[in-house]
């Protein structure tokens, strides 16, 4: 679990992307609450904001995008409103796709013999 987690490529479990979004949120929501309950923030607050937003937006979209590939989708899904509700209770694809095996092991096959003998 978070392996890569700015990275992009491969497919990860609805548990990761869940705590993902927890650790986001855990993250964002009290600097959100700091910076803008004041009338004016100060310029640095605002900067170590941006700094702070920065990553962290990164993160949830590369999580995202690793949770739409492992419902076999490109990881432009995630802009569609409400769909990362959607991909938080939607099982995954069985096997491997496109992106990488199933982060379930489910489906995947464990050696060469097996695959020989699926094709055969």
């Amino acid at each position: 679990m978070f392996k890569a987690p700015f990275s992009f490529n491969g497919r990860i479990r609805r548990t990761e992307y869940g705590l993902s979004y927890l650790i986001y949120l855990a993250f964002s929501v009290p600097f959100n609450l700091f910076t803008f309950n004041n009338d004016e923030p100060s310029g640095i607050v605002l900067v170590i904001f941006l700094l702070l937003a920065i990553p962290l937006i990164w993160f949830m979209l590369a999580q995202g995008a690793k949770r739409c590939h492992d419902r076999g989708n490109s990881g432009w899904f995630q802009i569609i409103p409400f769909y990362g509700l959607w991909m938080l209770f939607a099982d995954s694809d069985k096997g491997p796709n496109e992106y990488g095996p199933n982060p379930k092991g489910e489906g995947n096959y464990n050696s060469i013999n097996e695959i020989g003998k699926k094709e055969a």
